[in-house]
């Protein structure tokens, strides 16, 4: 039974912030590991880049699919219930994966179920915990929760390569599982559904405002495609789904899958090739965080525009760069400030266009839309690879399509804040 009381008064969502951020940085090792992985995988089991990039494509898409139902499933359901679920599928799911001897099953586990448990502890848990928990520094607590991916990166991606290089990919997997399975007494101790729950308000407020799923249908499947019709008749909907299907498209479906691939195609080991996805990650915890304190501050479509604009020239620059270590920093610096600084204000975009109840499930869909484009991308560049031999095209063509994104991140329109019940 959890204690009515908390400490730290207020600044309790603050840990609330903290048991989120970590186990967002958990899900975001369990997705960073096939990009270490893909290599040793087609080395140990014999399996061609194509179809493991399948599984890997599978994983992504149903990580974004997933976003939008697990953002209901938690107004119906409890944000604790489907954590600690989710929790326990991507540690059962990679276990499996340890003993697994046929392609169907890498499908399985690291596709499909991984897929779906991953993506319930994703940037639709960090949209909801900020809509519930907090009223001020939302775009700065955005910022950093959507930092644990980058953190994930930073911190996993040297772990695991130095240990397939050392004892192969299986001890990799056991540790994903166990550090899974560890986090689920830390939610159930630690994270209260509500504020109210723990006798608190959302930090910034004086008040609670009324659940906003007492508003809402508790079916979650109805819930999710009710509010997806709603969202859908509107053309900013539209504009933030295909931004963000590029963002996706542009991050962890080709550099987050294929870029320690590529650095093998120009003589540069596992090692040295997740160190620099490790240093991307690095910068990205300062950009990503900085880009909280600035949606807080700026117009978010001129953010994005920025964004978008310096992602597209760096991914071009990348495979005509001569990989030294000089221009190699140079991208590491240049892409990884932005690498997921377009969440912040993607998310004070969906707030105000469409209102704090409806936003969580909303922004799920606009997610699924990132999700999408990182299958895409994913799968794509595997396939370029196989055909043409290099990766080249894959970047160039993820460089161009950022660059249109960026233009129209400026076309989103302006509306004023809708009031709205809290999530």
């Amino acid at each position: 039974m959890l204690l009515k009381s908390r400490p730290f008064g207020q600044r309790y969502a603050f840990v609330v912030a903290a048991v989120t951020f970590i186990c967002l940085l958990i899900a975001a090792g369990l997705r960073a590991a096939p990009g270490v992985l893909l290599v040793p995988w087609t080395q140990s089991l014999g399996w061609s880049r194509g179809v493991i990039s399948l599984a890997i494509a599978i994983g992504i898409f149903l990580y974004g699919l997933t976003g939008p139902f697990a953002a209901a499933l938690m107004l119906s359901l409890g944000i604790r219930r489907v954590l600690i679920g989710a929790l326990a599928l991507m540690s059962a799911a990679t276990l499996a994966s340890y003993f697994m001897t046929a392609p169907w099953q890498l499908m399985l586990t690291w596709g499909v179920l991984s897929g779906l448990a991953s993506g319930c502890v994703a940037m639709t848990l960090g949209a909801t915990i900020v809509n519930r928990w907090f009223v001020a520094h939302r775009g700065l607590v955005m910022g950093l929760l959507s930092a644990s991916t980058s953190t994930g990166f930073l911190i996993f991606l040297p772990l695991f390569a130095y240990i397939t290089t050392r004892a192969g990919w299986q001890p990799v997997v056991l540790l994903i599982a166990a550090a899974a399975a560890a986090l689920i007494p830390l939610v159930f101790i630690l994270l209260p559904e509500r504020p109210a729950d723990a006798g608190l308000v959302p930090y910034g407020t004086t008040y609670n405002t009324k659940p906003a799923a007492a508003a809402l249908p508790q079916n979650a499947l109805k819930n999710a495609f009710a509010t997806l019709f709603r969202a859908a008749r509107s053309r900013n909907f539209w504009l933030l789904f295909g931004t963000f299907f590029v963002c996706g498209l542009t991050t962890n479906g080709l550099v987050g899958t294929h870029l320690i691939a590529l650095c093998a195609d120009h003589g540069l080991g596992q090692v040295r090739g997740s160190s620099l996805l490790a240093a991307m990650g690095a910068f990205d915890i300062i950009g990503t965080t900085a880009s909280g304190w600035l949606t807080d501050r700026y117009d978010s479509r001129k953010l994005l525009f920025i964004y978008y604009g310096i992602r597209g020239a760096s991914l071009i620059y990348l495979p005509y760069s001569n990989f030294s270590f000089e221009s190699l920093s140079f991208f590491s610096i240049l892409y990884g400030l932005d690498w997921i600084a377009t969440v912040p204000p993607t998310l004070k975009l969906t707030n105000q266009l469409f209102g704090d109840r409806d936003a969580p499930i909303i922004f799920g869909w606009i997610a699924a839309g990132h999700q999408l484009g990182a299958a895409t991308a994913a799968l794509g560049a595997g396939l370029i690879r196989q055909i043409e031999g290099q990766y080249l095209p894959a970047f160039v063509i993820a460089g161009a399509i950022a660059i249109l994104a960026a233009a129209a991140s400026l076309t989103i329109g302006r509306v004023r804040v809708k009031a709205a019940g809290m999530a």
